[in-house]
């Protein structure tokens, strides 16, 4: 048996398959955000263009899909955080660490990806790239040079530095 992509721990035909061949809806957001990752990892490109909201299918190009999903060998996801997208809600967010390499480079794509759910089906939005934080230092920066912040008067490296 085979585990299932999406990271669940649980064996691909009780998880994701269902939802990829459509004999089960995604019952949530973070469903179909497993089953989008899945879809990815096992190039199921005709289920990528139908999860799109209808209302955004012409913002996507097929093309550009199957060469990310084709070329790529995806390694796993990461779901960071959910916000709504529950079986009773009609909008939910996912935000996701989806792991791959491509030509050899590992590659993270972070995302907040919005969904919306028409009827009982849950389609995926719009999503916006997660960008890291730039780090600021509150305290000046002590080169290996300078003289210890302890006050006794060596230099950095050879006291707290060293």
């Amino acid at each position: 048996m085979e585990t299932c992509p999406c990271g669940s721990n649980k064996q691909y035909n009780d998880c994701c398959e269902p939802v990829l061949t459509g004999a089960f809806s995604a019952q949530t957001a973070e469903d179909l955000m497993r089953a989008r990752y899945t879809a990815f990892t096992k190039g199921k490109i005709d289920y990528l263009l139908q999860s799109l909201h209808p209302d955004k299918r012409d913002q996507h190009e097929e093309r550009t899909i199957r060469n990310w999903a084709l070329k790529s060998e995806w390694i796993g996801l990461e779901i960071i955080e959910t916000e709504k997208g529950m079986p009773e809600d009609t909008e939910g967010k996912v935000e996701f660490i989806a792991k791959y390499r491509q030509k050899g480079r590992r590659e993270n794509h972070h995302e907040r990806a919005e969904f919306k759910k028409e009827g009982d089906t849950w389609y995926f939005y719009d999503g916006q790239a997660v960008v890291a934080e730039q780090f600021v230092r509150a305290e000046p920066k002590v080169g290996r040079n300078d003289p210890c912040t302890c006050g006794s008067g060596k230099k950095y490296k050879k006291c707290c530095g060293g």
